[in-house]
């Protein structure tokens, strides 16, 4: 009877473990129990990382800020943003542009249809002032808009006044004329800081600090030879370029992204203002030779997004080759004068107006 007892005992005990290994047994051969087996993508870090200091990488940034002037012919097309409420009507969603750049901080930009010898804007800036010319759609939405970099301006409505905000607004697209109002709101200073990057100045005589790390992020595989959807891991430096505490608190300025993968190269670009808000997220993609001689490698693509005023826009240069490099360009060249008699609109002149008003 001790002996029956025991075996049954045993044979208790053994059970849930038996069930467990069939259970085991079935998962891992597909048995059907509980569904059948889904093969599950993971993606693959994308190697060879190259290694690099600090030095290394404010050299690689400073390769591309010794350039020190650009004239080309660019395709220029303005996408919709995740930021945005409202993106670009389709009329002039792809347009065609030729930039001239001289730092410091100088541009020329011309906006046109394609394949039309007809300006859709005209925009400058000569480092301290700016100026838009917008010269379609209705004649009641053309105007010529002036200002200062430096300050901070509300959006125009289409009418050149200051755009009412509503959070609860939400729209998936903009009208024609609406478009053309989005283009008064572009300032040519924004695309001079993108296309022609600040250098990393000497740290005992500027006061950053800078600070590396190492990041990985999942993407899309955009090689040319990637199957449709795949994705991967890649590696980055990021270098972070921050301020000296003035009142006990640093601020970040930029943080430079450096893609590893095979070598080191400046991937992107985010610039911060002084309450830490993401101002800039530049792109820069497809490195190539650029000018006739072929004399520099730069960005032949630059994805431009600036989440608070609502825009992303790309810049491709149709032409590396032909492209002007460094080329001295004299200051009446960043000149724009309204010559079709626009309305103008002058925003310093609205701001000071505005003060005076203001009990």
């Amino acid at each position: 009877m001790l002996k029956s007892t025991a075996s049954y005992s045993r044979l208790h005990l053994r059970s849930p473990v038996l069930l467990v290994l069939i259970v085991i047994v079935c998962v891992a051969g597909g048995c059907g129990l509980f569904g059948t087996r889904k093969k599950v993508q993971v993606p693959q870090l994308l190697a060879p990382l190259t290694q690099a200091d600090t030095a290394r990488l404010i050299a690689e940034a400073n390769r591309l800020a010794s350039v020190q002037s650009i004239r080309g012919k660019v395709d220029i097309e303005f996408e919709d943003t995740s930021f945005a409420e409202a993106g670009l009507a389709e009329k002039y969603r792809q347009a065609d542009g030729t930039v001239t750049l001289q730092r410091p901080g100088k541009i020329y930009l011309v906006i046109s249809v394609p394949f039309i010898a007809k300006d859709i804007a005209q925009m400058t800036s000569n480092g301290e002032t700016f100026r838009v010319a917008v010269l379609e759609g209705e004649q009641k939405f053309r105007r010529f808009v002036k200002g200062t970099n430096n300050a901070s301006y509300q959006q125009l409505d289409a009418n050149g006044a200051p755009a009412p905000t509503d959070s609860n607004k939400k729209r998936s697209s903009m009208t024609e004329t609406e478009t053309v109002t989005a283009l008064s709101n572009l300032r040519p200073q924004h695309l001079t800081d993108a296309l022609m990057i600040d250098p990393i100045p000497d740290q005992a005589q500027s006061g950053l600090t800078y600070v590396q790390s190492e990041f990985y992020q999942e993407e899309p595989d955009n090689r040319p030879r990637a199957k449709n959807n795949s994705r991967i891991v890649r590696g980055y430096y990021h270098l972070e370029e921050i301020t000296s505490p003035l009142s006990g608190q640093a601020r970040l300025v930029r943080r430079l992204w450096f893609d590893r993968f095979n070598g080191i190269r400046l991937a992107r670009i985010q610039s911060f203002d002084d309450r830490g808000r993401l101002i800039t997220d530049v792109s820069y993609l497809d490195e190539k030779p650029f000018g006739e001689t072929a004399q520099v490698r730069l960005p032949s693509k630059v994805q431009i997004t600036r989440p608070q005023d609502r825009y992303k826009l790309s810049i491709t240069y149709q032409a590396p080759s032909d492209v002007d490099i460094d080329r001295p360009f004299q200051s009446e060249a960043f000149t724009l004068e309204n010559r079709w008699q626009l309305p103008e609109v002058d925003l310093d002149e609205r701001q000071r107006n505005k003060a005076s008003n203001t009990p």
